[in-house]
C-alpha cells in the first residue's frame, strides 16, 4: 500500500566528491509521552513539553558566488540569465554530443521560468577524440561570436544536430557556411573566423584543459559551482531550482504557541477548483495545529500545488517547492490521539519521514485508509468541500519523468471561534 511521500533532500555531488545537501534530515527527536500540558493560571494557552519542535542545523547552500574548485566565470565565459542569480548554473558541452543537445533544451526551458533566479554559464568541452565534427562545432560558435551571433549559432547547432552530425567534416564546413548567411552574418567573414588561429587555438585549449581537470564527459553541470550528478531532465533540475528557492524562505527556529485550546478553529483552502473547509484538533494535536496557523499567517501556503494525488487515497500539498521535498526549516513531534483515526474520508494529516518530522505538508484521504493510524498527525477534519477535492487532477511526480502542474491551492483562510 502507498504512503504519503515526503523526501526532505536532494543530493549534488561536490568536486572533491563529497555529498552537499540542499537542506537535509536532521535526527529525528524522541516525542515525549505527554505532547501537551494545559498552564493551569491560562487554561486557553497550550504549553508545549520539550521538544516539541525542531530547527534544523544544516550547513547551508552554497551561492552562486560560493568558492569553487572550476574556473570562475570571466569575461571570457559565453553568459546569460539574471545579473544577481540565485542560482549559477555552469554547462560544460559538447555541440555533437546528443545529451548536450537534450541538455540545451531543458536549460532553455529553466532560463525562461526562472529569468529573476538563474544565471547559466555556456562552456565548451569537445570531445576531440571520440567526435570528428566537435572542433569544428565549437570553433563555428565562436566565429558567430565576432558577429554577435553566438546564440544564435549555438541554438541552431543544438537544434539542427540531426541535419549534420553525419556529415562529412567538409560537408559541414559548407553547411555551416549557409547557416552563416540564414542568421544574417557576413559569410566571407565567418569562414575566416571559423579557421583562425586563435579561435583553434582556444577550442583546442577548451579541450586539453577539460582533461587535465578531469572532466568525465559531456553534458557535466555545475549548481553553484559544485558538480550535480543527478538525472538532467526538467522536473529534476527544476526541483533543485525550486528547493534552493525554497532555502531563502525557510524560517530559522519554531513557531512561538499561539494555540488556544478553548478556541475552534476552521480553515478553509482555496483552491482553483474550488472551496474546501477543515475543522481543526487544536486540542488532540496542539503542535501541529499551532505549526499550522503560524504557517498560514506567513504566506507559506499561497499559490502552491496539490503536487500529490493519488485517487481513493489522497491528496496532498503543503510544500512551496512542489517537488514534494520541501520543508519549513522545522520539524513539528508527530502527535497520535488514539481517538482519531483514518476510518472516514476527509481526515487531515501531516507527512512526515518518520517520528517526529513533521513539516509543512498536509494529506487528505478520499475514503477510509487505517493503513495509516499510528503513523501521521491527524490535525483535521473536511467539513465541506470533499467534491471538490475529487476534482482534482490526479498527480504522482516521479524521479526523472517531466509530470505536467498539478492543481493550485490559491491559499488559506483561517476563522477561530
Amino acid at each position: 500500500m502507498r504512503k504519503p511521500r515526503f523526501i526532505f533532500a536532494l543530493i549534488l555531488l561536490s568536486a572533491s566528491l563529497l555529498s552537499l545537501f540542499l537542506w537535509g534530515c536532521s535526527t529525528s527527536t524522541s516525542a515525549p509521552t505527554n505532547t501537551a500540558s494545559v498552564l493551569p493560571t491560562t487554561p486557553n494557552i497550550i504549553i508545549p513539553t520539550p521538544p516539541s519542535c525542531t530547527a534544523l542545523r544544516v550547513e547551508p547552500t552554497p551561492g552562486s558566488d560560493s568558492p569553487s574548485l572550476f574556473v570562475p566565470e570571466s569575461a571570457n565565459d559565453h553568459v546569460r540569465g539574471s545579473e544577481s542569480p540565485l542560482i549559477t548554473l555552469t554547462e560544460y558541452s559538447d555541440y555533437q554530443d546528443l545529451r548536450s543537445g537534450q541538455l540545451a533544451t531543458v536549460i532553455d526551458q529553466l532560463l525562461d521560468e526562472h529569468p529573476k533566479e538563474i544565471r547559466v554559464v555556456s562552456r565548451v568541452f569537445p570531445l576531440m577524440s571520440v567526435n570528428d565534427k566537435a572542433a569544428l562545432a565549437a570553433q563555428a560558435a565562436e566565429a558567430a561570436g565576432e558577429q554577435n551571433k553566438f546564440w544564435e549559432m549555438h541554438h541552431l547547432l543544438y537544434a539542427q544536430q540531426d541535419n549534420w552530425i553525419k556529415l562529412s567534416v567538409p560537408d559541414f564546413e559548407q553547411w555551416l557556411g549557409a547557416q552563416a548567411s540564414t542568421l544574417g552574418m557576413n559569410v566571407d567573414q565567418f569562414r575566416t573566423a571559423l579557421k583562425r588561429e586563435d579561435i583553434v587555438a582556444d577550442v583546442q585549449q577548451a579541450w586539453e584543459g577539460g582533461q587535465k581537470i578531469g572532466l568525465p564527459g559531456t553534458p557535466l553541470i555545475l549548481i553553484n559551482g559544485q558538480i550535480y550528478g543527478g538525472p538532467r531532465d526538467h522536473t529534476s533540475l527544476n526541483d533543485i531550482i525550486q528547493l534552493l528557492m525554497l532555502g531563502k524562505r525557510q524560517f530559522t527556529s519554531c513557531p512561538v504557541v499561539t494555540v488556544q485550546q478553548n478556541k475552534q478553529y476552521i480553515a478553509t483552502l482555496h483552491t482553483e477548483k474550488g472551496d474546501v473547509v477543515l475543522q481543526l484538533f487544536a486540542d488532540k494535536a496542539p503542535m501541529t495545529v499551532n505549526s499550522f496557523l503560524f504557517l498560514v499567517r506567513n504566506g507559506w501556503y499561497d499559490n502552491i500545488t496539490f503536487h500529490r494525488v493519488i485517487p481513493d487515497l489522497f491528496a496532498q500539498t503543503g510544500d512551496p517547492s512542489g517537488t514534494g521535498k520541501g520543508n519549513p526549516g522545522y520539524y513539528v513531534i508527530t502527535e497520535i490521539d488514539s481517538s482519531l483515526t483514518f476510518d472516514r474520508p476527509g481526515m487531515v494529516a501531516m507527512v512526515n519521514s518518520g517520528p517526529d518530522t513533521s513539516g509543512s505538508q498536509f494529506f487528505i484521504t478520499y475514503g477510509p485508509t487505517t493503513q495509516y493510524n499510528g503513523q501521521y498527525t491527524i490535525f483535521g477534519e473536511v467539513l465541506s468541500g470533499m467534491e471538490v477535492l475529487k476534482k482534482l487532477t490526479p498527480r504522482d511526480a516521479q524521479p526523472g519523468s517531466d509530470t505536467p502542474p498539478g492543481d493550485k491551492l490559491i491559499n488559506i483562510t483561517i476563522q477561530e471561534n
